[in-house]
């Protein structure tokens, strides 16, 4: 499977962006998936999951209420709605797959994951 991220850019604080993640065929309909995002002087950091039907949503606490993740299985993808965004929220942002079975267990443990996009820039500054 091959993970696809778009959708970066530049935005002044405030803004909204929405990322997509495009997966190569349709098995990541059975598959967990999340976005992370790394910074230069940042691990990889957990930011949003989605269960593989849709149903259930997580988020980390700081973009919680300002983001949200859904999926459209039908298309293959994954999006990230970032509204009200902040300075802080730069970074790289990455979209990846999780094939398991212990999804709640290790949702927000960048090294569980299966498969991973290439990653977007997301720039937020005036």
């Amino acid at each position: 499977v091959q993970l696809q991220a778009s959708g970066g850019g530049l935005v002044q604080p405030g803004g909204s962006l929405t990322l997509s993640c495009a997966a190569s065929d349709n098995t990541v309909s059975n598959y967990a998936m999340a976005w992370f995002r790394q910074t230069p002087v940042k691990d990889r950091e957990f930011v949003a999951a989605v269960t593989y039907t849709g149903r259930n949503t997580y988020y980390s606490d700081s973009v919680k209420g300002r983001f949200t993740i859904s999926r459209d299985n039908s298309k293959n993808t994954v999006y990230l709605q970032m509204n009200s965004l902040k300075p802080d929220d730069t970074a790289v942002y990455y979209c990846a797959a999780y094939r398991g079975l212990y999804f709640m267990m290790v949702m927000s443990t960048p090294n569980m994951y299966d498969y991973w996009g290439q990653g977007t820039l997301v720039t937020v500054s005036s």
